[in-house]
């Protein structure tokens, strides 16, 4: 066979599935990690982005058992990713507003220092799934994921710093709202694209009748 550049639908299929496996477990144990940091920190700001990287987590999850299935079952898919991120970013914003009403002495140094880990898994990760960008839509969900979650350590890294700086709770709420604002933008983009296809596939089914 002559070297063509092609690649068979089996072979990508696999290499998709072991990226995904690879995102799945990195975000999954760091979902857990800035979860119980953030909860030691007490800092909205890191729970916020441990939630975001459990549902990174579990978009990654879904991705996988969508490969190789119909296109209708990839949509759900998205759909499925794209509502999970909604709920957990309005989760966040809820969080934020009983922080402010009870209040909290986020942990600077337990701040910068998880998000830095975090930041280096996420670029990992997003230098993976850079092929996949352009692909179907439940693979373009999961990179738009991992984009939103170098945003947010970029975000915990610079309130971490403010509060180190100011002495003052604040930035870790301000950063925590960003979040959760960009979450919910992430979410209601991903859920566009889910529908844009599905309307795409109706077309099409219509079409060829």
């Amino acid at each position: 066979m002559s070297d063509c550049g092609c690649e068979a639908p089996e072979v990508k299929t696999e290499q998709e599935r072991r990226v995904l496996r690879i995102a799945l477990g990195l975000n999954a144990a760091m979902a857990v990690i800035g979860g119980l940091a953030g909860w030691i920190a007490q800092s909205t700001g890191l729970l916020a982005d441990a939630l975001d990287m459990l549902s990174d987590a579990t978009a990654y999850a879904i991705a996988l058992l969508a490969i190789g299935r119909s296109a209708l079952f990839k949509i759900r898919a998205a759909t499925l990713s794209g509502g999970i991120l909604l709920v957990l970013g309005l989760g966040v914003l809820f969080e934020v507003g009983r922080r402010l009403i009870y209040g909290a002495e986020p942990l600077s140094e337990w701040m910068i220092g998880t998000a830095i880990l975090s930041l280096v898994v996420n670029l990992t990760v997003l230098r993976l799934l850079a092929p996949m960008r352009s692909g179907e839509v439940h693979l373009r969900a999961t990179w738009l994921f991992t984009r939103a979650d170098v945003v947010a350590n970029l975000g915990v890294i610079f309130a971490g710093l403010l509060i180190l700086w100011l002495g003052v709770p604040y930035p870790d709420y301000v950063i925590g709202t960003l979040i959760g604002l960009y979450v919910v933008k992430e979410a209601v983009e991903i859920l566009r694209d889910a529908r844009s296809e599905a309307t795409n596939e109706f077309e099409d089914a219509r079409s060829g009748l």
